[in-house]
């Protein structure tokens, strides 16, 4: 059964109401050159097929990513939005920019990975390595139909200064990200193997909810954070007046992990990486990807937004 878009928002607000009310959830097709070997590993590509070759690595991963995105069930109502890799954004789909593609042909609200990976390790944190030259990138993701950015930082460690280090840099750049008329997915990701995880959940509550404080009224953001130990722990923030969604990462956990975990937080969607893509490899027949694919969709998108124990 293929995806009957409704007809597109066509103004900014309009694009706000879709991603605030509407179903779904958000892919994240965004692995970069760090991940994209395992990526492919899981998707039965073997590494002698483009080791020393990054560029044979990178078309490999593309060829995955347009047999996702082009598939029939790839599109709203249970796709609400995509998160692509920067390279990803200037290649095609079906002849058109992969951005372009995903909002004029499948109603998929586009988001740009914006940050250049992380620092080294420092207090139990990860900061983001500076983003370079980010207002021209801002500028040329804005003209490819993109709605928004990502931008991910890593918590390992309850360490009080240097989580509201990464919250303080996540906003700093949101600033400027909303200035461009983008949205920002702020993604303090919480290692899910941090031994004291509850510990590091409730400083970034308390960061996070500071740092709103101080956002002007007209600059809106989405939360991606990791599922919590306690069930609806973020909940505050699906009513937060500067909060447009609020979306979890799989972190690692299993599709059925994630999904159970998922179903227990009222009002937080989906943005799935991993869990999204699992059981799909290059051999499988365009049928059974398909039955696959829809099965994952369908099993995520059925939780986004709901909490239902």
């Amino acid at each position: 059964m293929s995806i009957e878009t409704p007809s597109k928002p066509s103004t900014d607000t309009e694009k706000q109401d879709r991603m605030k009310f509407g179903t779904g959830f958000i892919a994240a097709l965004d692995q970069s050159g760090g991940s994209t070997p395992k990526v492919l590993t899981n998707y039965g590509v073997p590494n002698e097929e483009y080791e020393h070759d990054e560029a044979k690595m990178f078309d490999l991963v593309h060829d995955m990513r347009v047999r996702i995105m082009s598939h029939q069930d790839f599109g709203y109502p249970r796709i609400l939005g995509a998160i692509l890799f920067e390279q990803t954004m200037h290649r095609n789909v079906n002849g058109l920019n992969s951005s372009v593609y995903l909002w004029q042909e499948r109603g998929v609200l586009p988001f740009l990975k914006i940050d250049n990976g992380l620092a080294p390790e420092a207090n139990g944190v990860k900061l983001m390595k500076p983003i370079q030259e980010i207002s021209p990138r801002l500028e040329t993701a804005k003209s490819l139909d993109v709605f928004g950015t990502k931008m991910r930082s890593v918590i390992k460690e309850p360490n009080r200064r240097a989580i509201y280090a990464v919250v303080e840099q996540q906003f700093d750049y949101a600033k400027t990200i909303n200035e461009h008329g983008l949205i920002p997915i702020v993604e303090p990701e919480i290692d899910i193997k941090a031994e004291a995880k509850k510990e590091c959940e409730q400083i970034l509550l308390d960061a996070l909810t500071v740092h709103l404080m101080k956002l002007s009224d007209e600059y809106r953001v989405i939360f991606k954070l990791t599922l919590p130990e306690v069930d609806d722990f973020y909940k505050e923030f699906t009513d937060h007046p500067k909060v447009l969604r609020l979306a979890a990462l799989s972190g690692g956990y299993s599709r059925s992990e994630a999904v159970r975990r998922l179903s227990r937080n009222e009002g937080m969607i989906a943005s799935f990486s991993r869990a999204l893509v699992e059981g799909l490899t290059r051999d499988m027949s365009s049928e059974d990807f398909g039955k696959e694919l829809l099965k994952s969709i369908v099993l995520i998108a059925d939780q986004s937004g709901n909490g239902q124990a």
